[in-house]
């Protein structure tokens, strides 16, 4: 099986103080990963663009040392990544400061004569989020959206996860579309209950209810009190994380084990308590990935 993993990677600086980690993430190079290690046998690759400079090569060799595929990657030569920086509160939760508006993951998919999508042909599962999304050129998302309507039609399969970032996004109403529009998509989906709630107003029991309604496989993300199973409305018993650090990477990191678990062939109930699991690990370090 061959996975796609659609995104931006990052530069990321960890805070302590005045001080700073340097590291590499991204919501869905942060769900590959995990995906990775939770199903070894599983061909994971990542679908980004970066540049040449020193800085792109740092995530191209992070990524590849992490067992993640760099065959899709495209390189602009004269282009730079993204950059974020974490800080976290007493309790844990987690505040962004981004310096992305040039980086070159927002031209992935531009070829010569427009949206090319060749780099995705020949896999079997294509994973991407709202950020995903939300970075690309209003041509190169629309053209992406209708291939993947084709990529399903032909066997394929979309993993979906709004992970809703308002200052990305033109105008809220836009956000609301493409999104109704990716659930639609979906095959499994994997929202998060915080993400659904901004982007449409609803009450947690609105969400919920919409989503079961839709008879999806997947897992509304509820923190901690556990992933809610949508092809059934039912939630198990979820032990809440022992210790909160840092509560980035949470829902990614539930991603990645959720889909090792569904596409290795468990059950929807060893899937969601995968997730579950490794998200209360990940909350009790720092920074989006747990040493391997």
């Amino acid at each position: 099986m061959k996975v796609a993993a659609i995104g931006e990677a990052m530069i990321e600086l960890s805070m302590d103080g005045d001080t700073a980690a340097v590291g590499v993430a991204g919501d869905t190079l942060n769900s590959a990963i995990y995906l990775k290690r939770s199903a070894p046998d599983i061909q994971v690759d990542y679908v980004t663009r970066l540049g040449a400079e020193p800085f792109s090569r740092k995530i191209h060799d992070f990524i590849a040392a992490q067992d993640v595929g760099t065959g899709a990657i495209e390189t602009d030569p004269d282009g730079t990544p993204g950059l974020y920086a974490i800080t976290t509160d007493a309790s844990g939760e987690r505040s962004f400061t981004y310096w992305r508006d040039r980086a070159a993951a927002r031209s992935v998919f531009t070829g010569p004569g427009g949206p090319d999508f060749s780099v995705l042909e020949g896999y079997d599962v294509v994973y991407l989020s709202g950020i995903s999304l939300a970075i690309l050129p209003e041509q190169t998302r629309g053209a992406l959206m209708n291939w993947l309507g084709g990529f399903r039609e032909g066997g394929g399969r979309v993993v979906y996860d709004s992970n809703y970032r308002p200052r990305l996004w033109q105008d809220k109403a836009t956000a609301q579309a493409v999104n109704a529009a990716m659930w639609a998509l979906s095959d499994i989906a994997l929202p998060s209950i915080d993400d659904e709630q901004a982007i449409t107003g609803e009450s947690a029991d609105a969400v919920a209810a919409r989503f079961v309604a839709m008879g999806k496989t997947g897992a509304l993300k509820r923190g901690p009190s556990g992933p809610l199973c949508l092809a059934t409305g039912t939630f198990g018993d979820y032990v809440p994380a022992l210790r909160v650090v840092d509560t980035t990477a949470a829902g990614d990191s539930f991603n990645g084990a959720y889909l090792g678990a569904v596409l290795s062939g468990l059950d929807q109930a060893a899937a969601l308590q995968a997730g579950h699991d490794l998200a209360a690990r990940v909350v009790g370090h720092k920074g989006a990935i747990l040493p391997a």
